[in-house]
């Protein structure tokens, strides 16, 4: 009898070991670094991602068209705010989203100065299902302004929307957006009377994590 107690006290204390050093929340969070199975995602991290390789963030007067604006470079920075168990959604705030080398074959646009977001930040919400739907504060809208150089002087463009959806693939820990419509509200009649948003970035890193990437589940 007392050997058969010891052997259950140190099965007892090898279980409890094992619970105390496993990752408390892995693979049963929304958002996990390093696999599908690795650590939580905690509240208050920093997820960060810049354009995937080889592709352009892309503003374009049609859904299907090529005419508008692409910037070759994009990041975005966003802090989670909630990450509860899976199947379940994740939040984070978006603090910024930058645009930069940007160009435009519009005719008689000759440049463009600059691809700036406003009315930061936005809400984020990830479902383990994959999508993503990016949201403005309450009573705001996602706005875009787009500042172009053209024959006759240089015009301001701004374009809203009420939200945008994407998808997030752990195949490249990747979030990607397919022309997003967004409405022209104020600009020149060379500005583009609609904007549809693409862009593709990968990996989406943990910053607070020595960039380790982020999984969806």
């Amino acid at each position: 009898m007392r050997t058969r107690s010891l052997l259950a006290l140190a099965a007892g204390s090898a279980a409890l070991m094992v619970s105390a050093i496993s990752p408390a929340s892995a693979a049963d969070t929304v958002l996990t670094t390093g696999g599908p199975a690795g650590d939580a995602v905690a509240v208050g991290d920093v997820l960060s991602a810049s354009l995937a390789s080889g592709t352009a963030a892309t503003f374009y007067s049609s859904a299907t068209g090529t005419s508008g604006v692409s910037c070759a470079a994009s990041t975005f920075t966003a802090t989670v705010t909630d990450n509860p168990a899976a199947p379940g959604t994740a939040t984070e705030t978006v603090d910024a989203h930058t645009f930069g080398s940007c160009t435009s074959n519009v005719f008689g646009v000759t440049g463009v100065n600059s691809v700036t977001v406003n009315n930061l930040p936005y809400t984020t919400a990830v479902t383990s299902d994959g999508v993503v739907t990016v949201s403005p504060a309450s009573g705001s809208v996602l706005q875009t302004t787009v500042v172009l150089r053209t024959l006759l002087g240089t015009i301001n463009c701004v374009y809203q929307a009420p939200s945008i959806t994407g998808t997030s693939d752990n195949t490249d820990n990747s979030i990607n957006f397919v022309a997003q419509a967004f409405t022209k509200t104020s600009g020149s009649s060379l500005c583009f009377a609609n904007g549809y948003f693409t862009a593709k970035y990968a990996p989406v890193t943990d910053t607070n994590q020595g960039g380790a990437t982020v999984f969806t589940n």
